[in-house]
């Protein structure tokens, strides 16, 4: 039994070192890299591959596989060398690292590579999303994979780890498992807390978790601690492991300056040397057991809220509409910053709890979460008030590059919801999330318009958005009308209409209120709902364009990179003669005040939009 442990460690410590070689080769290949990153997790990684990791490489999205995420993402490398020794890749493929057309990128990236699940890179995230996948794990499919990630220690000080580490602890999440890679220098020099692991130890106990501190180049301290991760319960584990930086080379082994620097050709050779020379050592991964989650049951059609009353607010028909969603199918999962009784989540909440997840007033771990729970195959919505949701954008701007197919709500948009104050009114988030690669973004402007995309949102690819109104606002359509990804509705128009409103929102009610007061003083104007900002209907706004020359735009939005642009855009990339297009946005600070009053001051109130209109046409 002793010599078959022998065999074990002396077969674990061959990988390592062939671990930290193709590294090394692969980065001097490449000309950049972090090789020295890679090289201090390599005996954490050659343990896990060779002995806990169940991973089917054949079959990547097999339910039961493990999660293996690098949130340390620079030591892809690392990452990379590991595929080749589960013969995921060859040689030669790991010699393309980081060349233009290569699989292998600076940092991982899913779709390319079927075996990563999400995008890291953007450092603090891998957690947050680890997070999601052991939520889904543990509460929905219920299956006893485990999810593995590796931190590098300088990312611990970005907030959304402790946010991470906050969640995990509270819904009590014994499937994860954190490894962190405590190599003491970062990209300038020595990290917050260096070697101090009684320090990351007494954060992670304060926070719920069970810690373990070992040595990171111990091949037995790495597996006992591992199989007591295994087996720990009712709570996460993080296994603190003092490593060097450059480990095994005697000119890079805790040495600064190497952060981010791939060796020569001639350093290579000598560190190939000290490693023991290149090897091609291959590990049969064991697979996971072939158990799987129960199919999603799509029980019906959906049925989508009925509106009867004058008004009601898309925010209310965004929580109606989930709720409906929820009658048809199981994997609808729903998170929410602790607003739910203000964006309505708390409607699905109520009738599906266990689908249901508070994530309290912690952005960054929301969206993170929502990515995590989106690679398990749910169809997740996430929600906030709009203007907090710039907390988490790095995570959505990530989230893109992970393909990863996540619906976000934000609602109390804009100046009109009154008396709260500028802190509390997005004003900027329309662009922002414009500017998020393949994203979808919706500004409804009734309760019926806001439960139908609800429902068209479940069926997008990448990141969709939707913008929600906090007050109550006239009820247009019946029940019947349908809505659509770069659709629009024209609500007003005529042969004789002298120029086209386009609104959405708040503000398109001020505008079918101005088109009253002008039709009465016999001008016509078109008013166009243009509740899909992105996609945006190009030809509605291109005929409107040629048909009366002049468009008006109106929003609730700071003037850049919102609904005036998103025409402008439009128009630019349509056959169509450009026509005058006046932008009227909110340009100055807004304070407290009642939402009339704080419209009346911005200038996007019905009265501004009337003397706007008779400017420019008479």
């Amino acid at each position: 039994m002793v010599e078959v442990q022998i065999a074990k460690v002396q077969t674990w410590r061959q990988l390592a070192q062939q671990l930290r070689v193709d590294s090394i080769r692969s980065t001097t290949e490449a000309g950049s890299g972090h090789p020295t990153s890679s090289m201090s997790a390599a005996d954490l990684m050659s343990v896990l591959m060779s002995k806990y990791l169940r991973y089917d490489f054949e079959n990547p999205r097999h339910p039961n596989n493990d999660r293996l995420i690098f949130s340390k993402g620079h030591a892809a490398p690392l990452l990379y060398s590991m595929y080749k020794a589960a013969g995921a890749i060859n040689d030669e493929e790991l010699m393309s690292l980081r060349k233009f057309g290569s699989r292998l990128e600076g940092h991982p990236v899913p779709v390319v590579l079927p075996w990563v699940d999400v995008a890291t890179g953007s450092l603090g995230q891998g957690l947050p999303m680890g997070v999601g996948m052991a939520l889904n794990g543990k509460y929905l499919d219920k299956l006893p994979y485990h999810v593995y990630v590796l931190m590098g220690d300088s990312e611990t000080a970005e907030g959304s780890v402790w946010e991470a580490f906050n969640t995990a602890s509270f819904y009590k999440l014994d499937n994860l498992i954190a490894i962190l890679d405590m190599n003491r220098l970062g990209q300038r020099g020595e990290t917050q807390l260096a070697w101090n692991a009684m320090a990351y130890a007494e954060r992670a106990h304060a926070f719920g978790w069970h810690k373990i501190d070992i040595d990171g180049h111990n091949l037995e301290q790495i597996d006992a601690a591992l199989n007591e991760a295994m087996n720990t319960t009712g709570r996460p584990t993080l296994i603190i492991a003092k490593t060097e930086k450059g480990h095994g080379v005697s000119f890079t082994a805790d040495k600064d300056g190497w952060h981010g620097k791939a060796l020569n050709k001639d350093q290579a050779k000598q560190a190939i040397e000290e490693l023991g020379g290149a090897s091609n050592l291959t590990v049969a991964v064991q697979k996971p057991d072939d158990e799987k989650p129960e199919p999603p049951k799509p029980n019906g059609k959906f049925q989508s809220p009925q509106y009867k009353g004058p008004t009601a607010a898309t925010r209310e028909a965004y929580g109606d509409a989930l709720k409906s969603l929820g009658a048809v199918r199981n994997d609808i999962v729903v998170l929410d910053a602790e607003v739910s009784n203000s964006t309505f989540a708390e409607k699905f909440k109520e009738s599906y709890p266990k689908n249901f997840f508070e994530m309290y007033i912690a952005e960054q771990i929301m969206v993170g979460a929502a990515i995590g729970l989106a690679t398990r195959d749910k169809i997740v919505f996430a929600s906030t008030f709009a203007a907090f949701l710039s907390r988490a954008y790095d995570f959505i701007r990530m989230g893109a590059i992970c393909r990863a197919k996540v619906h976000l709500c934000g609602s109390h948009a804009g100046v009109s919801i009154g008396q709260d104050g500028p802190s509390q009114m997005a004003l900027e988030d329309l662009a922002m999330m414009r500017a998020i690669y393949g994203s979808t973004v919706f500004y409804p402007s009734d309760a019926v318009c806001a439960a139908h995309l609800v429902e068209r949102m479940t069926e997008l690819p990448g990141i969709s958005y939707m913008r929600t109104t906090r007050e109550k606002t006239p009820v247009l359509y019946g029940p019947d009308e349908k809505f659509e990804a770069g659709g629009s509705k024209v609500l007003r128009r005529s042969k004789s209409d002298k120029a086209t409103l386009v609104a959405a929102g708040i503000t398109l009610h001020e505008s079918l209120k101005a088109h009253g007061e002008l039709r009465a003083a016999g001008i016509d104007v078109r008013v166009i709902d243009l509740y899909s900002v992105k996609p945006v209907d190009v030809r509605t706004l291109s005929e409107a364009a040629h048909e009366t020359g002049l468009l008006i735009v109106v929003e609730d939005h700071w003037p850049e990179g919102g609904l005036g642009d998103a025409v402008l855009e439009a128009l630019a990339s349509s056959e169509t003669a450009l026509p005058k297009v006046i932008k009227m946005a909110v340009n100055s600070m807004p304070g407290s005040g009642t939402p009339d009053e704080l419209l009346d001051a911005a200038g996007i109130a019905a009265c501004h939009i009337v003397e706007t209109v008779k400017k420019h046409v008479q």
